[in-house]
């Protein structure tokens, strides 16, 4: 009889744990869906017809750290996006093939304004430089197409990029800078015209750029934040 009542107990274990590790995957689901149209509304992430946007929060069991209205690691990836230069430029549009953040110490502070803190901020920003000679050649107006690739030298917030091409009939064969500062992207070419647009990406209050480097398939921007604000409610860029 003891036996048979301990299997009970066994089996009655596994179903209950069972039915809460799926509520507990329902719950972070619907979770991560909230969240990810949240980010899309803010910042514009997946504005694209070939966009997307993806919000995970991570960890087990989520109702426990939903209880507690406060989440180890939240993880937001986002690609095929597209900014526009802060004058709006004709033919400005930048295609950002990927933005990464990793929120660190997520505490919700607003339930109903949903808002949230993040204590650290990691990530990084990639731009294909398919996407910077498009732009750039848009941005030249005459001549033919303009080709950005990998230049050594990049230091610090500076990014360093070979350009060749014509622009107005002028061969030209020079190296220009992209430089990430703050939330802004700028790339200034000598000998093309209107070469030194600037770009914002919408990014968490508290989030800026540290690095930028020349990379084989592109430059990668690294991002850092301390005490980001995150929400509806406040929110910079």
């Amino acid at each position: 009889m003891r036996r048979r009542w301990v299997k009970v107990l066994l089996i009655t274990v596994v179903v209950l744990a069972a039915l809460f590790t799926a509520a507990d995957r329902v719950a972070v689901h619907y979770a991560d869906k909230e969240a990810t149209q949240l980010a899309k509304e803010k910042y514009g992430y997946a504005n694209t017809t070939d966009g997307h946007l993806d919000v995970t929060i991570e960890g087990f069991p989520f109702l426990t750290q939903a209880a507690d209205q406060e989440f180890g690691h939240v993880a937001l990836t986002a690609s095929r996006f597209s900014v526009d230069t802060t004058t709006n430029a004709q033919g400005g549009y930048l295609h950002i093939d990927r933005l990464h953040l990793d929120l660190r110490g997520v505490r919700v502070t607003s339930l109903t304004a949903r808002s949230a803190e993040a204590n650290l901020a990691t990530g990084s920003l990639t731009l294909s430089y398919e996407e910077l000679s498009g732009v750039l050649t848009r941005l030249a107006g005459t001549g033919g197409p303009l080709q950005v690739s990998r230049a050594p030298g990049s230091n610090g917030q500076a990014a360093r990029v070979k350009v060749s091409g014509t622009v107005g009939g002028t061969a030209l064969d020079t190296t220009g800078t992209l430089l990430a500062q703050g939330t802004e992207l700028s790339l200034t070419v000598p000998g093309v015209e209107r070469a030194g647009n600037v770009w914002r990406v919408g990014l968490p209050e508290g989030v800026g750029f540290e690095s930028a480097r020349a990379e084989a398939d592109g430059v990668e921007i690294g991002l850092v934040g301390h005490q980001v604000t995150l929400g509806a409610s406040r929110f910079g860029g």
